[in-house]
């Protein structure tokens, strides 16, 4: 093409229109393009894979229900194939975020892009919509209305199980591996930021594991709703223009491609008129953040000081922690998991708005928006928790502050209390904070407890196994 136009004009229904010479998308999504240019925000990988995906499976469908001839079918699926591979990201232009709410300016770019490669792979011109139609061929069957939702739905699905359950496995196992390593260390425990009684520190690692199990659980709940694709449905719901067997057949294909199960919705009027799946696995994603922060400002808590703080961890030292202290060393992994989480609550918040304001009658028509933060948040999740495990979790360690701590406890006078009574528990609390005694010293003066029974009492081995001390009391 060199020495050629720089130009062609492309035709769509609504006319003529100049289309850069060598682009595989056409007049459709050049208006796009002019129309949409707010964010300069592409759409996201996952999703580009998984609307290739679609478009393929729809080719072999259509071609298999005798719709669609097999050497034109051939080309869309060979088009289709270098969609899902990533070779023509750079021809899906239009604006992710701000466009049409159905997303129809990205079906039409991916349809226009598609035909235009299977043309040239035919041998025909580039532009000619001869003799591959965008609408006619790659789209039968479809609508944007039932393609994009399914489209962001399988890409979801697609990110959940290859990325963020695999980031979360392995969150999970180094935390297990740091209880067991930090069983052994007992510490004093803390509610409402006040000392409570002792606890194992393996055991708070333990309560993280069981947060990172938790979330596992619940993404594969999302991933049951999110299975259920609306795709056939086409306009309104109803399936016009498409083949009964249409979207069984693809489904069946999507799954094969995917290695994550997807099939017809069997209310299709539900599943694209509104965003209930794509909301829920939001929610999840937002619960999964905010237990996460959790594990975080816990992390921090401990690692404070080193000298005016907790500093019961030591956490790995990675950088210098300021531009004017020498020797400052900050939680930074901690603190990027904390920043990602406000990220994802704000994606979530979207997805919401999306959700409650998008939808009406037979579509919702605010799915673009909803797509792409769905899909930065499981990413965004993804690598937090990959780089939590290798840079935080994994290199921590134990200091004997938090041991040394607990003889001077103020709380281990519970364990008192089964024997001498609340009140007289509470007693001894405050006056060996007014006079900076510990309890033993204090209950030696106060009660008749020989000093054998004042060991087994307060020794904070037993306080942190259930049934060994005394009887259950409040909290």
């Amino acid at each position: 093409m060199a020495g050629g136009p720089v130009r062609r004009i492309e035709r769509d229904t609504m006319g003529e229109l100049e289309v850069p010479n060598g682009a595989y998308y056409g007049a459709s999504t050049m208006r796009a393009v002019k129309n949409f240019p707010e964010s300069g925000l592409k759409p996201p990988r996952r999703f580009v894979r998984a609307l290739g995906m679609v478009k393929l499976a729809a080719a072999r469908v259509n071609a298999d229900l005798g719709l669609l001839d097999k050497k034109l079918a051939d080309a869309i699926v060979e088009a289709a194939e270098e969609i899902v591979e990533g070779k023509r990201d750079d021809q899906l232009v239009v604006d992710v975020l701000f466009q049409t709410g159905s997303g129809t300016s990205t079906n039409m770019n991916a349809n226009e892009v598609i035909a235009n490669r299977a043309i040239e792979l035919l041998g025909g011109q580039i532009g000619s919509r001869k003799p591959v139609h965008p609408n006619d061929h790659v789209n039968i069957c479809q609508s944007s209305n039932d393609v994009i939702p399914s489209a962001n739905q399988l890409a979801a699905l697609i990110a959940i199980e290859e990325d963020l359950i695999p980031a979360l496995q392995r969150f999970q196992a180094a935390l297990e591996k740091k209880s067991e390593e930090l069983m052994p260390v007992i510490k004093t425990g803390r509610t409402h930021l006040q000392d409570a009684t002792p606890v194992r520190l393996g055991q708070e690692f333990l309560g993280y594991a069981g947060q990172a199990e938790r979330a596992i659980r619940r993404l594969k709940h999302a991933q049951e709703e999110l299975g259920e694709l609306p795709l056939g449905g086409t306009a309104v719901g109803t399936g016009i223009n498409a083949h009964p067997e249409f979207a069984a057949r693809a489904c069946k294909i999507l799954t094969e491609m995917s290695g994550v199960k997807v099939w017809e919705t069997t209310n299709h009027f539900q599943a694209q008129n509104t965003l209930d799946a794509v909301l829920e696995t939001s929610g999840v994603l937002r619960t999964i953040a905010i237990s996460t922060i959790k594990i975080a400002n816990d992390l921090r808590w401990m690692a404070s000081g080193p000298r005016a703080g907790f500093q019961e961890i030591d956490l790995p030292a990675l950088q210098p922690g300021s531009s004017i202290m020498p020797g400052k060393v900050n939680p930074v992994i901690a603190e990027a998991v904390c920043q990602v989480v406000g990220q994802v609550i704000g994606n979530d918040q979207s997805v919401a708005t999306a959700a409650l304001q998008g939808s009406n009658f037979e579509l919702n028509v605010m799915m673009p928006v909803a797509a792409y933060n769905l899909l930065q948040s499981i990413e965004l999740l993804a690598h937090a928790f990959d780089n939590f495990t290798t840079n935080c979790i994994e290199g921590l360690t134990a200091t004997a502050n938090g041991p040394d701590m607990v003889e001077r406890g103020l709380m281990t006078t519970t364990a008192l209390a089964p024997e001498i009574g609340y009140d007289a528990a509470a007693a001894i609390a405050k006056e060996a904070f007014a006079s900076g005694r510990t309890i033993r010293e204090v209950a030696r003066e106060k009660t008749s407890l020989s000093e054998a029974e004042l060991t087994k009492l307060l020794d904070p081995t037993g306080m942190t196994e259930p049934g060994l001390t005394g009887a259950p009391g409040g909290g």
